[in-house]
């Protein structure tokens, strides 16, 4: 058995713990940052009053350095370590102190031998004392040296000579400061393990309170009833959230105004298909009625079978205008917009309605690009939309026309261009009675008909028009025709000419990508053929 994987909805987004990841993933990459801040800074806390102690240290044996002359001539360094010097260096009892006092030639005068000599020695800078961090036997120590230069006696100064200075180092095993920066370490940091958590309790509450209106709202739309369409209160939510109350309240505007139209259009529906099924009802009453009481008489039936026929067919038209009305109000329409030539669409009505002009009388015509011809040969008329909606409209205003033209009459479909290119004019005009200006918006309305007029109709023809120029961005303008006297032709039928309508719609226009490169730009106004179908 074949199986059909159904599309994976898209999950969920939750806007608390969205709100509560941005607050708190940065607050806990900032924690680790600043642990090692801490250290660091613990470090150099630290370090600053044992460095002190070791400056003091060096400086105290750089006292106990003197510089005589040799026997030779030359300077030479001498190191005494006085009582006060030694207890310096034996203070300390959780420490191991070294120091290590070299000569003017970097001979070792006293001290340690293993404490490693400093490579980056100024010698430029006597008396300075300068700290690194160094290892002895692989035990790290902090080290305090300096260069120092002492004015000999006599002996050495005349002989001119201007040796390096003897060089003093302390060293000393970091316990004392690892321990000091432990505690301040934790004296910052282990509070922060109880702030952390009661911060992100807050941040947890505080958005959970923020959010509180939001929740409120939500109670409020799912407490209402499904006909309470009522704008909802924006002076109830806080400001950021007005903007949506104020969308929601739009839309329930809209829909309102939407379910309204519907409820008023379905009980116009109701009402108008209520008078053929009613006709057809009677009429079958009475022919059977006719059969029960033994008149049959053949006539009598015809004609009640002629009634109930005209009935259903008019039922039949209400329920296809219905069909169409509902096609036209579907934005949604499943078909993809495509390029429509509108002068072949506007040809082929035309000749679905021929058999009809032919038997009331009426002249009716084309005027446009000829459809017969290679489609390279003629302009391409296009325009951008549905097929069937389209030929919907066409077949609604020549329906319409032939309708209220009276026998004898003329009804003209024309499809033109514009000389700029820009739209594509489609034009059905009729010599009927024409529409009194006072109506000409209310007949785009639905069920509404002319006053004065015996003509059964739906009254959706113009409505439907309406709706599927709407939706083509098509504008529609209702005139009167104001056609001139074709001799021969009313005194045929019988009835002089009215003003006549010419309903004209502009639709935006669409230049194939396949045309000639003369129909892709603005040209001047065509001459069109006029091609009449039926007469």
């Amino acid at each position: 058995m074949p199986t059909f994987d159904l599309p994976r909805s898209k999950e969920q987004r939750s806007l608390f713990g969205e709100i509560l990841d941005w607050m708190l993933a940065p607050l806990l990459l900032l924690w680790p940052m600043s642990v090692l801040l801490t250290w660091l800074v613990a470090q150099n806390i630290a370090n600053r009053p044992f460095d002190s102690r070791l400056d003091e240290t060096a400086r105290a044996l750089a006292q106990q350095i003197t510089v005589q002359a040799g026997p030779d001539g030359r300077a030479q360094a001498r190191f005494t370590l006085s009582a006060g010097a030694g207890e310096l260096l034996s203070a300390d009892q959780t420490d191991e102190v070294y120091y290590q006092v070299l000569g003017l030639r970097g001979e070792l005068l006293s001290g340690d031998a293993a404490l490693p000599v400093p490579v980056d020695l100024e010698p430029d800078q006597p008396g300075t004392v300068q700290f690194r961090d160094d290892a002895i036997d692989g035990t790290p120590v902090r080290v305090a040296y300096l260069w120092v230069r002492r004015k000999g006696e006599a002996s050495a100064a005349d002989a001119g000579v201007a040796p390096p200075g003897p060089v003093v180092q302390v060293a000393e095993t970091l316990g004392k400061r690892q321990h000091l920066a432990t505690e301040i370490i934790k004296g910052v940091i282990l509070p922060q393990f109880v702030i952390l958590p009661l911060a992100v309790l807050l941040v947890w509450f505080a958005l959970s309170r923020g959010l509180a209106p939001l929740n409120a709202l939500q109670r409020r739309i799912r407490g209402r009833e499904s006909h309470d369409l009522s704008p909802i209160d924006e002076r109830e939510v806080p400001e950021e959230v007005s903007p949506l109350v104020r969308a929601i309240n739009d839309l329930l505007a809209r829909l309102d105004k939407s379910m309204s139209a519907q409820k008023h259009f379905l009980a116009d529906a109701a009402h108008q298909l209520k008078t053929p099924l009613a006709g057809l009802r009677t009429q079958a009453e009475l022919a059977q009625r006719d059969i029960d009481a033994g008149r049959g008489d053949p006539r009598e039936l015809r004609k009640s079978l002629q009634q109930i026929a005209r009935s259903s067919q008019n039922a039949a038209h209400m329920v296809n205008q219905l069909l169409a009305m509902a096609r036209a109000e579907d934005t949604g329409h499943s078909a993809r917009p495509q390029r429509v030539d509108l002068a072949a669409l506007a040809t082929e009505t035309v000749q679905d309605f021929v058999p009809r002009a032919l038997a009331k009388r009426i002249d009716l015509g084309y005027e446009g690009p000829d459809t017969g011809v290679a489609p390279g040969a003629r302009p391409e008329l296009r325009v951008e939309g549905h097929p069937l909606l389209l030929r919907e409209l066409i077949r609604n205003l020549v329906d319409n026309a032939l309708q209220y033209t009276p026998a004898g009459g003329t009804v003209t479909v024309r499809v033109m261009d514009d000389p700029f290119g820009q739209v594509v004019v489609l034009q059905v005009e009729d010599s009927g009675p024409g529409i009194p200006h006072a109506e000409r918006e209310q007949v785009f309305q639905p069920f509404y008909r002319t006053l004065g007029t015996n003509v059964d109709g739906s009254g959706l023809g113009l409505a439907i028009v309406r709706e599927i120029a709407t939706q083509h961005d098509a504008q529609v303008t209702l005139e009167d025709a104001n056609l001139r006297h074709r001799p021969g032709l009313s005194e045929q039928a019988g009835a002089a000419f009215g003003p006549g309508a010419r309903f004209t719609l502009r639709f935006p226009a669409r230049v194939a990508p396949d045309a000639p490169a003369a129909l892709q730009r603005p040209a001047p106004a065509t001459t069109t053929a006029e091609r009449q179908l039926a007469t």
